[in-house]
């Protein structure tokens, strides 16, 4: 397992635990009161954290101001405490982590994160995003929700709206322009 400490900055405004000590299921204990490990394991992980907080999480920093974390690198023992909210396969807040066969968990790798910045929708921060960032994929739940970046090897540039199907939510897949359309997709007109 790679030595990393996780206070040390992984770009200028992030530490590397502010990525992987984040959000509500990491706050919470395991059955003996203890916080759950979440450290990655390998050193191609600690890349995809770094990258990201460089490649998006700073920018957005010195565009809106500071950012909110909600949720970031997520590892096996993490993992087992969401229940049915996510596809392992294409999960990147994986990063490059493997799996018990030794394989990797998000066939995607590079690192992902939900996230919010005060007092600004959603929408707002996602347009500028696909404006200004080599991201990946947005994940986009509404205005008034986190929303879902990316950062990885295919830098593939995608926008999904995630609809309310059948007691969950499935990825719609949206021109990259049609705003409108994603508001009405998730109610938010």
């Amino acid at each position: 397992m790679p030595m990393f400490d996780l206070r040390s900055r992984c770009s200028r405004y992030f530490t590397f635990g502010d990525l992987i000590e984040c959000g509500e299921t990491w706050s919470t204990f395991d059955r003996n009161g203890a916080p759950i490990s979440n450290v990655p394991a390998r050193a191609e992980t600690f890349d995809g954290v770094a990258s990201l907080a460089q490649k998006i999480l700073d920018p957005l920093h010195e565009e809106f101001g500071p950012v909110l974390l909600t949720y970031g690198f997520a590892g096996p023992l993490l993992t087992k405490h969401i229940k049915g909210r996510i596809s392992p396969p294409h999960d990147q807040h994986a990063g490059s982590e493997l799996d018990s066969r030794g394989q990797l968990i998000s066939v995607r790798r590079g690192q992902s994160c939900d996230l919010r910045v005060p007092d600004k929708s959603a929408f707002e921060i996602a347009r500028w995003i696909r404006e200004s960032l080599p991201f990946d994929r947005l994940y986009l739940y509404g205005a008034k929700n986190a929303l879902h970046v990316s950062y990885g090897p295919e830098r593939a540039g995608k926008v999904y709206a995630m609809v309310n199907a059948e007691k969950r939510r499935i990825p719609r897949d949206v021109t990259r322009s049609d705003w409108e359309a994603i508001a009405r997709m998730l109610g938010d007109e």
